[in-house]
């Protein structure tokens, strides 16, 4: 009996260390990563005693910035970022927010008044739609995603928002979930929210947000340089 708990105790930790080296190499883009974002995920995924003096506070908001902050974390990934899993040619389309925690237990907020949809398929995923703060008449949608365990079964939306939603009205910091690592069936993800601010089409519709010309630059919104830029920004950001 306890030569099979010692297997069963070898065998865990082995997958373990074989799923810390998929999410290393992933956020490391098998050594040929296109920007500097990588180095602060990495740094960020494997010193958790450095996480807080890397992260911005949840619901935190910039003098004059329309929106808060959705969820509490890394910063990794910026808007436009060519870190793998994205290139050049096809580049990050929102921001990366890794939360320091278990999956399902770091909260996701709206970050600002609107009309909430969850389409029946989505899993992990809801989108609000808003009169544009800084562009009043126009109408913008805000995407939050990977709010689910990580094979998919357990959903972290929050419960008041059952699949098949539509144009619920949430305010400004209402719970919408919490992080978590799924990837739709792809290869797996350090737990992290997904945000991207999408446009609309011409049937007032929101445009799929893994386009980059669809989505808008987060940046004036939150009052923070969130677009990729040549030279790297510290961690925490802080408000320009």
């Amino acid at each position: 009996m306890l030569k099979s708990r010692w297997m069963k105790l070898i065998l865990l930790g082995g997958a373990l260390a074989v799923l810390a080296g998929v999410l290393v190499w992933r956020y490391s883009g098998g050594g040929q990563s296109a920007s500097r974002s990588n180095d602060l995920i990495r740094e960020y995924l494997l010193f958790p005693e450095r996480r807080p003096a890397l992260s911005n506070q949840a619901r935190s908001q910039c003098a004059g910035a329309p929106f808060i902050l959705p969820s509490a974390g890394l910063i990794g990934l910026m808007y436009g970022d060519t870190a793998a899993p994205y290139t050049a040619a096809r580049r990050h389309t929102g921001i990366d927010l890794f939360g320091d925690g278990r999956a399902g237990t770091v909260p996701v907020y709206a970050v600002f008044d609107g009309w909430l949809t969850r389409l029946p398929e989505w899993r992990s995923t809801v989108i609000i739609r808003h009169d544009d703060p800084l562009r009043p008449g126009r109408t913008i949608w805000t995407y939050y995603t990977h709010m689910a365990s990580r094979d998919g079964s357990q959903s972290y939306v929050s419960d008041q928002f059952p699949r098949g939603t539509t144009e619920r009205f949430v305010r400004q910091g209402e719970l919408l979930g919490y992080q978590g690592e799924f990837a739709g069936g792809g290869a797996p993800i350090a737990m992290h929210l997904h945000f991207s601010i999408t446009l609309s089409g011409a049937d007032g519709q929101f445009l799929n947000e893994a386009v980059l010309e669809n989505t808008l630059d987060p940046s004036p919104y939150f009052g923070l340089r969130l677009r990729l830029e040549d030279e790297p920004q510290p961690r925490p950001l802080t408000c320009a």
